[in-house]
């Protein structure tokens, strides 16, 4: 048997338990980092750290705190706040007194907070402010299970019995402790790897999210397996800014535990930048669009800068896509990372030009980043490969507990998500269906035994909706959504998701795509722009001080978007083709529905709001 197979089999039920080893085995290290921002409101955060000793102090706290509320191991403990060091510490408090954490994104409104509240029969809410207290408040007859609301920070909160800062919880569940000393320890010793332990509702493209059952079990086999892996270690520093209600941000806190590195956590997106250069990561993880962004981002700039920069910034993007496919493609062969000369020497310039300024907006010490959630453009992957970024795509689900394949390190390939974890199995259905088994794979859905039934079979394997291939040496690509698909009426199969990826990496104005054409005979398109950056290219165009709807809606800005709609049907088979497409007046986002706070493209909910626009574009025309 294998170190990794001994790990992972001799792994203890819970992370709980796990949480309690680390403590002991390096309580001085430093195991969190938090920015707190200065008082005048003016001016860089202060990063301020938790060691390992003193996370703990407070998690056992607020532990203590629940359980004298009268919190019963596998009752649920909701957590609606932003991703921040006190989502941490209360998330293993929730588990170290034995409950299970209901996640909640903050931004999920009250209708659908209270059905997850409900659904899950949450005992205790820990809300991060006044705004998400007043959604559990506002319904609290629906609520009858929900006997308290933690608020984290208090300012505008009115206390009562009902309602408790998370300061006073934790004064209570210290003086808890004084009186019982042993609670921790009886309370996470009794956990057994079946116990549930986090309820997540998937956001559904339409009716009401199902409950994931995850049990300790599915934390501590992923904890022990990304060790495994060889990807992190101890001396490592992850920037964690994801959000925690959703799976990804969950199992990185998992890994963190096991291995004992330091997390600088910030879910602030519009201080990612600034924070980079601060906290100098080591590794991060992200989804696709915040790569897509930085790239486009610095395309833009590039053009800001004149042509002649922007030549230079074309010439090194074309460079590092070479030198990144070159030297993958022959470590694969060879074992050895290497280019001929004369592309080596190419890569050497556009790095001193280009690349080593865009390594240094990362931190300067960043060794990989792990993208997931949804496909990456390879072509924006190798852009990053080339220029010293290298992404690591992994692959997983809610149901899987997010981390079912990454790639492995310095053998990463472009364009894949890599291999299983190990502990984890594989197989491709004749439909092309990836089937996942192994200790990561949920319990079933809360309350939805029929539901569960459609994707689990009774021998554990996991029907996952995506369409994938293997490589005979184990890395899967995945192709598309089984139910994204679309099939055109003259009988072609398109993966609109691979058309859309493509057209990121050649259109640096774009932030979201939606390709359109199940049942039609020809392929369309629904396209939302940066306004950041298509606002900057309207001042040197005659546009300037329009406002956004109006520059989209202008013949210039279509005829822009037209060139790299061209430019993108150049590299696609005649049928996946773009015959036509419209500029929505405004981006597609998270509060009308579109995307889920994972950023993923809703697509049922994008056809509907702009039906009027994709009928627009097959007028006229006869369907076959």
């Amino acid at each position: 048997m294998s170190d990794a197979q001994t790990l992972i089999e001799n792994r203890p039920p819970s992370v709980a338990a796990l949480f309690l080893e680390r403590v002991a085995a390096t309580p001085d290290a430093e195991a969190y980092r938090y920015p707190v921002p200065p008082a005048s409101g003016q001016g860089p955060d202060d990063w301020k750290s938790l060691t390992w000793a003193q996370a703990a102090e407070r998690v056992y706290a607020i532990a203590a705190g629940l359980i004298e509320l009268g919190v019963q191991p596998e009752e649920r403990v909701a957590l609606a706040s932003t991703t921040r060091v006190e989502w941490l510490l209360a998330d293993l408090g929730i588990m170290c007194a034995g409950a299970a954490t209901t996640t909640i994104y903050p931004q999920t409104n009250a209708d659908e907070s209270v059905f997850i509240l409900s659904d899950s029969e949450s005992k205790v809410l820990v809300a991060e402010n006044a705004e998400q207290l007043a959604k559990a408040l506002g319904h609290r007859a629906e609520l009858p299970d929900l006997h308290h609301v933690v608020v984290i920070d208090a300012e505008g909160v009115d206390t009562d019995d009902f309602v408790l800062t998370l300061a006073e919880l934790e004064r209570r569940g210290a003086a808890h402790l004084r009186q019982h000393p042993e609670l921790i320890k009886e309370r996470v010793g009794a956990l057994t790897k079946d116990q549930l332990a986090t309820l997540i509702y998937t956001s559904g493209t339409t009716g009401r999210p199902k409950g994931v059952r995850l049990p300790h079990d599915n934390w501590s086999y992923m904890a022990k397996a990304i060790a495994a892996t060889g990807l992190i270690g101890p001396d490592d520093v992850q920037y964690l800014w994801l959000p925690l209600a959703h799976v990804f941000g969950k199992v990185l806190t998992s890994g963190q535990i096991e291995v004992g590195h330091v997390t600088a956590v910030d879910g602030r997106v519009d201080k990612i930048i600034e924070n980079l250069p601060v906290v100098q990561p080591t590794y991060m993880a992200a989804v696709p669009r915040i790569f897509e962004k930085v790239y486009n981002g610095v395309a833009a700039k590039a053009r800001e800068g004149g042509a002649a920069k922007y030549k230079i910034f074309q010439w090194a993007a074309g460079v590092a896509r070479e030198y990144a496919k070159v030297t993958q493609d022959n470590f694969q062969r060879t074992g050895v990372r290497s280019a001929p000369a004369g592309l080596t020497a190419k890569h050497k310039i556009a790095d001193a030009l280009v690349y080593s300024k865009i390594r240094e907006a990362f931190g300067g010490r960043l060794r990989a980043c792990v993208s997931g959630s949804a496909a990456l453009a390879p072509e924006i992957g190798y852009f990053f490969a080339g220029a010293g970024i290298h992404i690591l795509e992994g692959y997983g689900l809610t149901e899987s507990s997010a981390a079912s394949f990454v790639n492995p390190g310095e053998a990463y390939r472009t364009g894949t998500v890599g291999k299983p974890l190990p502990g984890t199995e594989v197989r491709i259905a004749e439909d092309g269906e990836i089937l996942l088994r192994g200790p990561g794979i949920m319990q079933g859905y809360h309350k939805l035994p029929d539901k569960t039934a459609e994707v689990l079979e009774p021998d554990g394997w996991f029907h996952t909706g995506d369409i994938g291939e293997l490589s005979p040496d184990g890395y899967l690509r995945i192709t598309d959504r089984k139910k994204d698909l679309i099939k055109t009426s003259g009988g072609k199969y398109i993966a609109p998701a691979e058309v859309e990826g493509q057209f990121k990496a050649v259109c640096p104005y774009v932030s979201n795509i939606l390709v359109h054409g199940a049942d039609r005979n020809y392929c369309t398109a629904l396209i939302a722009l940066e306004e950041e950056a298509i606002l900057e290219w309207a001042k040197d165009n005659g546009l300037a001080g329009k406002s956004y709807a109006e520059v989209v809606a202008a013949p210039q800005t279509v005829e822009l978007i037209d060139g790299y709609v061209q430019k993108l049907n150049q590299g696609l088979q005649r049928w996946q083709t773009i015959k036509k497409f419209r500029l929505l007046p405004r981006d597609l986002d998270v509060e009308h529905g579109e995307i889920t706070p994972s950023l993923k493209l809703k697509r049922p909910v994008v056809e509907r709001t702009y039906k009027h626009l994709i009928d627009e574009m097959y007028a006229g025309t006869r369907e076959a």
